[in-house]
């Protein structure tokens, strides 16, 4: 399957987007690289070159490999970047890969763990998606899902099934033939952002009594509502939310791993996490944004933190 790969970041989650492509490229992903971005474009992104493939302006592109391809788009809108998920994977699809089997979003501050052959084996199966480790077991019966059934009535849509876990929207994959799931997202996030008028430059812009305290998460839960399209779930081990995972690492919160100070961090009682040690992993490769003298620094306080960790926890 000819799949394409898309995220988005600004500031200092160019360190999670070079870790991103390390874990794809080890991994065996072979293909192009779709990095929307606002900024500048990171330090070891110097090489990529203005590209006149692309129609899109101001866009650079530079080969990682000669089958590994990176392009970068430059994003205008006044969304935050977690609110323009859907209608970046919608652009990037009609412009550039109509010819493409599928498309898979990843957040920036995720790396993937095993071969991707099986990332294409699961978006055949249905649109690919990860529970939420939080209000993971989220019954039809739950009021907020009951609050997202009269969004989808107001949205002029109809439940297609019931969902029972809440979903997190760091990743996605969507196969071609499943592409109008990716369009139910857009349309929902659109209706509730029309309703709910939320500052959509923030993150957040209400509590979580409110039915969409994450505008782009709770928006895709309620697309695996009501979409045509088949999904395929995997617990949130998936995300590394939870130990026993094996298909990717989820660095949520903060400090993000290129940020922590393990050993202290170990001190106040908090061992280093499943996401600090993938992401260390995969900081070197093909892409380096790292001196490797930093690579080893890190290593080898993140093996020091987790034997203190072995006997001090908070």
């Amino acid at each position: 399957m000819n799949t394409i790969i898309c995220t988005l970041f600004e500031n200092d989650y160019h360190y999670g987007v070079a870790a991103l492509i390390n874990s794809l490229y080890y991994n065996g992903y072979l293909g192009e690289i779709f990095v929307g971005y606002k900024g500048s474009l990171p330090q070891w992104s110097l090489e990529a070159n203005e590209s006149n493939e692309l129609l899109w302006t101001g866009s650079h592109s530079f080969k990682v490999t000669e089958k590994l391809q990176v392009h970068f788009l430059p994003i205008d809108t006044h969304y935050h970047l977690t609110n323009y998920k859907p209608n970046f994977m919608l652009r990037v699809w009609n412009d550039f890969a109509k010819d493409a089997g599928a498309i898979a979003y990843f957040d920036p501050d995720i790396v993937i763990k095993c071969r991707w052959e099986f990332y294409e084996s699961w978006m055949s199966h249905g649109v690919a998606l990860v529970h939420e480790v939080v209000s993971n077991d989220m019954p039809p019966s739950h009021p907020i899902r009951l609050e997202w059934k009269k969004i989808i009535e107001s949205c002029n849509r109809q439940q297609t099934r019931e969902i029972y876990s809440y979903i997190n929207a760091g990743f996605c994959g969507v196969s071609k033939e499943n592409v109008e799931f990716i369009e139910v997202w857009a349309d929902i996030l659109d209706c509730a952002i029309q309703k709910y008028k939320p500052d959509v430059k923030r993150l957040t812009s209400f509590d979580k009594t409110s039915p969409f305290c994450f505008f782009d998460q709770d928006a895709l839960n309620v697309a695996a509502m009501c979409c045509e399209s088949p999904i395929s779930e995997i617990g949130p081990e998936g995300m590394d939310f939870i130990h026993g995972g094996w298909t990717m690492s989820h660095a949520v919160g903060a400090p993000k791993p290129w940020k922590k100070r393990f050993l202290l961090s170990a001190l106040k009682g908090n061992s280093p996490s499943l996401p600090d040690k993938a992401f260390w992993l995969y900081a070197n490769g093909p892409i380096q944004n790292n001196s490797s003298i930093k690579i080893k620094v890190k290593r080898a306080s993140i093996s020091v933190a987790s034997f203190i960790g072995r006997f001090y926890r908070r």
